[in-house]
C-alpha cells in the first residue's frame, strides 16, 4: 500500500511539475469508484479521446456519480484503445462515435468534454450548448480572437455550466501565491514575466503528403480547416505548431501562464502589444509557429512579457516554465512545483546594503491535483446550477486566450499594435483580418 501511495504521489508530482499528461493509473479508478444511484449520475460524453481530453474524463470518473456513456474521435484506433483503457478500470463500454453531432444529439449525455485540436473548439463548444449541454472544454477557448467573441456570448447567452481547462485556477499553491501577491508585500509591481522554455521540443523533420491512417477520418479531422493533404506533422499532438490548427507555444503553455500573469496583475486586454521572434532554432523544419518568441504588453504603469523557446531549458529564475511578478520590494517567482519570494535588498548610496526589504520566503512546494480540484468544481457547478463558483468560466478563457491570439498577431503584423477598446478592434484596421477566421469544406462560423 505505501509503495503503490508513493508512486501515485511522485507520479502525480512528476506530471504536474512537467505539465505533460497529469497521468494516473486507470486501473485504479476500480477501486475508488463506489456504487451510486442511478438518480444521482451526471453522464458524459467526450469529444477528442487522446491527450488531456482523455486524461479530463479520468480525472471526471474518479467522481463516483459521474459516467461516461459516450466517446467520440475521428481515428477509430484512438476510440478502440480508449475503450480497453476504460475496461481496466471496470467501466462499461460507452457508445462510440465518429461524428460529434451525432454526440451530442445523444439524450443521454449530460456533459460534453471537448478535447479536440483548437480550430474545433469554437463550433464544438456552441453546439454543445445548443444541444443543451453543460461544457468542459480544453484551452485555449478558440483558434482566433474572433471565435473567442462568439464563445463569450454564447456562453453568457445560455444557462449552461462552461468550465475551461485552465486547471492551475484550481491548484492551491498557485492561489496562494497569488494570495500572498494581493498583500503588496512586494511593493509596486512594474514588470510581470511569463515563460516557457521547452528544451524537449527537438526539430520537427519536413515529411511528404501521403494517406491518413487506416481508420481516420481525416476530412472529418480537418473540419473548418483548409482542405490540405494530410501530413503526419499536422496531426495528433503537433498539430500546435500550425497555424490553421493552433497558435503554437504563445496559446499551448502561453495561456496557462499567461493566465496567471492576468490574474496577479488583475489585467485583461493590453493597450498595445509587439513581438519579435522567428524560427531562430530549427529555420529549415517544418513548424509554421515561431520557435524563439518575445511578446511586450502594454498597460497602464505596467508591462507583462511572454517569452518561449524551444530546445532549450534554461529560462529564468532557473526554471523551464514560470510567472514571476517584478516587485520594488522582491519578486515573486511561481511555477507548477511552487513558488518562492525573492527580496530585493535597501540600498543606501553606490555600496553600503540595508539587508533584505521583505522577508524572504522559501519555495513552498505544489501539494494536490489541481485538475482534480478543477473537475470537481466543475461538478459542484453542474450539481447546484450555480455558474459564480466555477474556477474558470468562459471569462477566465476568454481572456487568455484573447491576449495570447494578439500576441501572434503582433508577431505576424511585424509591427507594433495598438487595441481601440472602445471600438474593440485594433486602431490599424489594415490588420484587422489576423483577428478572424474564415471556416472551409462546407463548414460555417457560427452565428451568435
Amino acid at each position: 500500500m505505501n509503495t503503490r501511495r508513493d508512486f501515485i504521489k511522485k507520479g502525480s508530482l512528476s506530471a504536474l511539475s512537467l505539465g505533460a499528461s497529469l497521468v494516473f493509473p486507470v486501473e485504479l479508478l476500480a477501486q475508488m469508484r463506489k456504487r451510486t444511484s442511478a438518480n444521482d449520475h451526471i453522464q458524459v460524453g467526450l469529444i477528442g479521446c487522446r491527450g488531456m481530453g482523455f486524461t479530463d474524463l479520468i480525472s471526471l470518473l474518479k467522481l463516483s456519480e459521474v459516467q461516461v456513456v459516450a466517446l467520440c474521435d475521428v481515428d477509430k484506433t484512438v476510440l478502440n484503445d480508449k475503450v480497453e483503457e476504460l475496461k481496466k478500470a471496470n467501466i462499461k463500454p460507452p457508445k462510440l462515435y465518429k461524428d460529434y453531432r451525432k454526440l451530442l444529439d445523444d439524450k443521454d449525455v449530460d456533459i460534453a468534454i471537448i478535447g479536440t485540436p483548437d480550430h474545433w473548439h469554437c463550433l464544438q463548444l456552441i453546439d454543445a450548448i445548443s444541444a443543451g449541454k453543460d461544457v468542459y472544454c480544453e484551452k485555449p477557448i478558440a483558434n482566433s480572437i474572433q471565435e473567442c467573441d462568439l464563445m463569450l456570448n454564447a456562453v453568457n447567452s445560455s444557462d449552461r455550466m462552461v468550465q475551461i481547462g485552465q486547471w492551475q485556477r484550481s491548484q492551491p499553491h498557485f492561489v496562494d501565491a497569488i494570495n500572498y501577491l494581493r498583500k503588496g508585500e512586494l511593493g509596486n509591481i512594474r514588470l510581470a514575466k511569463a515563460w516557457a522554455y521547452q528544451g524537449w521540443m527537438n526539430s520537427l523533420p519536413v515529411m511528404p503528403d501521403g494517406n491518413a491512417p487506416k481508420g481516420v477520418d481525416y476530412d472529418m479531422w480537418l473540419g473548418p480547416a483548409p482542405k490540405r493533404p494530410f501530413n503526419p506533422n499536422r496531426f495528433h499532438f503537433s498539430f500546435r505548431w500550425f497555424w490553421d490548427y493552433a497558435g503554437g507555444l504563445m496559446t499551448d503553455w502561453g495561456v496557462h501562464l499567461m493566465d496567471y500573469a492576468l490574474y496577479g496583475m488583475e489585467a485583461s486586454i493590453p493597450k498595445s502589444v509587439m513581438a519579435i521572434g522567428g524560427k531562430f532554432a530549427y529555420p529549415e523544419d517544418a513548424q509554421e509557429t515561431p520557435d524563439t518568441l518575445q511578446t511586450v504588453f502594454e498597460y497602464d504603469n505596467y508591462s507583462i512579457l511572454w517569452e518561449h523557446a524551444t530546445g532549450i531549458d534554461g529560462g529564468n529564475y532557473g526554471r523551464d516554465h514560470g510567472i514571476a511578478f517584478i516587485g520594488n520590494n522582491g519578486t515573486l517567482v511561481l511555477d507548477r512545483s511552487g513558488w518562492e519570494v525573492i527580496p530585493e535588498d535597501e540600498r543606501q548610496g553606490w555600496a553600503k546594503n540595508l539587508g533584505p526589504k521583505i522577508e524572504a520566503i522559501p519555495m513552498q512546494f505544489n501539494e494536490g491535483n489541481g485538475l482534480d480540484n478543477h473537475t470537481k468544481n466543475f461538478i459542484e457547478a453542474v450539481k447546484t446550477r450555480n455558474a459564480s463558483v466555477l474556477k474558470a468560466p468562459i471569462e477566465v478563457g476568454y481572456d487568455a486566450a484573447f491576449v495570447c491570439h494578439l500576441g501572434n498577431v503582433a508577431y505576424k503584423s511585424q509591427d507594433k499594435i495598438f487595441w481601440d477598446s472602445d471600438a474593440k478592434s485594433l486602431t490599424d484596421t489594415n490588420l484587422n483580418p489576423l483577428l478572424g477566421t474564415t471556416y472551409h469544406n462546407g463548414w460555417e462560423l457560427p452565428k451568435i
